[in-house]
């Protein structure tokens, strides 16, 4: 390594990993750090600039993120090539399957042979569609797919609403996006969030342009004096959580927590969306919009209880809000494709779609059995309801260099630097999404391989 170019950090006013993070892009656009110039490893330029690794990891994981930055598992962090972003393949919200590795790094909904139930149903959907796959679908044509959506969340758990407040949207995904959309205003907003948060969430903030704040947690969430000292500093406008299913931890947040965050919200006039994608079993509690209607906004969809192709997703914003969501929404893209909606109210009306989740849920506590059975020597946070486990690193191990050791055995596992916001701290661990794809044997042998690498840390792994 030929890098010599350090920063002054001395005068640093501010956190900084926001000053690190300036000092390099500046150097890059002066041509101080040359396109393809390999930077310090996170270490030695920490060492070098008298602060914390984690520091100097925030700052190269936000210029990675903005396309200033290209990070190579193995071989370290350069200067990005070209102008633009460029996706490095681990970052990617949606994993390409491999079938020469086991992939436990994404959340997909087991094969469960739901593929032939969704392809009978519509089939049958074509021969009825008559001329209805014509002109755009439209607030009447959407309908029954939005009676169907009612039905599937159930009479109680997102409060009372009916099929005029249901908003469609291209997945969970989406419907965040289109909620943030709807509650954001002004030239800096603010979002806010889990401590640790699916990579998505921070994708949807720097689409957006808004700052993302995170909120300390401990066993049960969100912890509500954190959340009201971050809205008192930070002035943030919306909360968007994971509460009912978090990822990465599968941490479930209860309803007298809930019940004290939606407080603090109403109080100072924060929304709050809850994002319910994970669950795929019976809540636990009720959900933000049952306990506060008039900010709260509940959203869910069919990826990982049915079939994540359908990218099919649904919210229930608060009272009075559908009609400018639904603006929002037809803004974006007009509507869903119509034989995607009568796919879906085909598939929840019939009961196919509940015979599936039954199916997936009774697949999540098998695999999850299956991890414990291996794994449950170690540090461990799961539950039979969650498609995924929280493995903590014993003593010798970073979550970074053991995803490395994994990789170069064919497995894929994800640290816990992927779920830290860029003013977080990254804990010491990795989500393994035990739905992994393959058979069982592969799989089997890939939990058994996980538990050796685990009893044989590399004391000097490099981050």
């Amino acid at each position: 390594m030929n890098t010599i170019w350090f920063p002054d950090l001395s005068v640093a006013q501010g956190p900084k990993y926001k000053t690190l993070t300036n000092a390099i892009r500046d150097a890059v656009v002066t041509g101080q750090l040359a396109k393809g110039e390999r930077l310090p490893p996170v270490r030695d330029l920490a060492w070098a600039l008298k602060i914390t690794p984690g520091t100097v990891a925030r700052a190269y994981r936000w210029l990675v993120e903005d396309g200033v930055l290209q990070a190579a598992v193995g071989r370290g962090t350069f200067v990005a090539e070209r102008s633009y972003a460029r996706a490095n393949p681990e970052d990617s919200l949606i994993n390409v399957v491999n079938d020469s590795a086991v992939d436990f790094r994404s959340c997909r909904v087991p094969d469960l042979g739901q593929g032939e139930v969704i392809n009978n149903i519509l089939a049958r959907v074509a021969r009825n569609a008559e001329n209805k796959f014509v002109d755009y679908p439209t607030f009447v044509t959407d309908v029954a797919a939005r009676r169907a959506v009612r039905e599937w969340i159930g009479p109680t758990h997102a409060g009372r609403f009916d099929e005029d407040d249901v908003v469609l949207g291209v997945g969970a995904q989406n419907c965040c996006i289109l909620a943030l959309q709807t509650i954001l205003r002004g030239a800096h907003p603010v979002i806010m969030t889990e401590q640790l948060a699916y990579p998505g969430v921070r994708r949807a903030a720097q689409l957006l342009r808004a700052e993302i704040v995170g909120v300390k947690m401990d066993s049960q969430g969100i912890i509500p004096e954190a959340f009201e000292e971050a809205v008192r500093q930070h002035g943030g406008q919306v909360l968007l959580t994971s509460a009912e299913v978090h990822s990465p931890t599968t941490i479930n947040t209860p309803f007298e927590r809930k019940r004290q965050i939606a407080e603090i919200a109403r109080h100072h006039n924060v929304q709050i969306i809850e994002d319910d994608c994970h669950r795929i079993a019976t809540p636990k509690s009720l959900s933000y919009r049952a306990i506060a209607p008039e900010l709260a906004w509940y959203i869910g969809s069919l990826t990982k209880s049915v079939a994540a192709s359908l990218r099919f997703g649904y919210m229930v914003p608060p009272v009075d809000l559908a009609p400018v969501t639904r603006q929002v929404a037809q803004s974006n893209f007009y509507g869903l494709p119509q034989p995607i909606l009568d796919l879906c109210e085909e598939l929840i009306l019939s009961g196919a779609a509940s015979d599936i989740r039954k199916q997936v849920v009774q697949s999540c506590q098998s695999r999850v059995h299956e991890a414990l059975n291996t794994l449950g020597r170690w540090d461990i946070r799961w539950r039979p309801d969650a498609p995924f486990i929280w493995l903590k690193m014993p003593k010798g191990w970073r979550g970074s260099s053991f995803a490395v050791a994994c990789k170069t055995r064919g497995i894929r596992v994800k640290p816990a630097d992927e779920f830290a916001l860029p003013d977080g701290n990254s804990p010491n661990a990795v989500r393994l999404a035990i739905n992994a794809g393959g058979d069982t044997d592969r799989r089997t042998s890939a939990l058994r391989e996980i538990n050796n690498i685990l009893q044989h840390p590399e004391q000097d792994a490099e981050i």
